[in-house]
């Protein structure tokens, strides 16, 4: 699990259920792409530049058309709604999650 930063987010609509295509810079390991059903909680504007945590070295799975290269991590609400794991303080980006 490491720290990023997202520096893109656009609409998924050939998900299945609704989704966002998201790029996050993990520093020393590369802009990484995730699909991530974030919707509820979150606007793309909001996103941007929004640290997070993710989990780098599963293997990558085809979602739709999209490569999917990480696990963005996060918390189901009672309601199934997605809130992100991110860190209180900023951190360099690739931090390992200790």
């Amino acid at each position: 699990m490491r720290s990023g930063t997202i520096v893109s987010v656009s609409d998924f609509p050939e998900a299945r259920n609704p989704s966002y295509k998201v790029e996050i810079d993990f520093g020393d390991f590369g802009i990484k792409k995730s699909s991530a059903q974030i919707t509820d909680l979150y606007t793309k504007e909001e996103l941007l530049g929004k640290q997070i945590v993710a989990v780098i070295n599963f293997p990558k799975k085809q979602i739709a058309n999209f490569l999917s290269e990480c696990l963005i991590l996060g918390i189901y609400g009672e309601l199934k709604e997605v809130t992100l794991l991110t860190p209180t303080n900023t951190v360099k980006n690739g931090f390992q999650v200790g």
